[in-house]
């Protein structure tokens, strides 16, 4: 029986990162359709709304599915519960990425609340790269917010984007460390 496989890979992607481009070329072969879920998430006071940030995602799998190499991609933004989403999307599989064992216990708990609201939706977990472990999109605007290159981080037009929306507002609202 041939089965035609929907992934979805949630996330907020504020910004999307090239960990985030590396979860999705790896899981885009594991599935037949990979469904990139930009979640609204308000409360996570992100620097793009989410128009943005469905373009800006929408812009750098554009050339994922160019290349014939990987499954059909496509992102779409939701606001509802996260297994909803999957079952208006008649996904069967949950793409989650780890970069760190801290990320593990978080996303273990969020897996087994989501297998009692269905349990048809597996939930696959995808290491990061070693060359991409360390990124986040929180890195990656507190290093933006200081005037600290991002290049490495973020493909050309993203960083384009963070660094000028930072120059815009010359306020940001991101919560530093550094």
């Amino acid at each position: 029986m041939n089965k035609h496989l929907t992934g979805v890979y949630p996330g907020t992607f504020d910004p999307i990162t090239h960990g985030h481009l590396d979860i999705i070329k790896r899981a885009s072969k594991m599935v037949d359709h990979l469904i990139i879920g930009v979640a609204q998430n308000a409360g996570k006071g992100p620097l793009f709304i989410i128009g943005e940030r469905l373009d800006l995602v929408r812009g750098e799998i554009a050339a994922l599915n160019d290349t014939g190499e990987y499954g059909h991609i496509e992102a779409r933004s939701f606001s509802n519960l996260l297994m909803h989403f999957c079952q208006a999307a008649n996904a069967s599989l949950i793409i989650r990425g780890l970069r760190a064992v801290s990320d593990f216990e978080y996303e273990f708990q969020m897996a087994g609340m989501n297998a009692r609201l269905d349990p048809k939706i597996e939930t696959v977990f995808l290491m990061a790269s070693e060359r991409h472990h360390f990124i986040s999109s929180r890195f990656v605007k507190e290093i933006g917010a200081l005037g600290g290159d991002i290049s490495s981080f973020v493909p050309p037009r993203i960083a384009e984007r963070v660094m000028h929306r930072f120059a815009k507002d010359n306020t940001p609202e991101v919560e530093t460390r550094a």
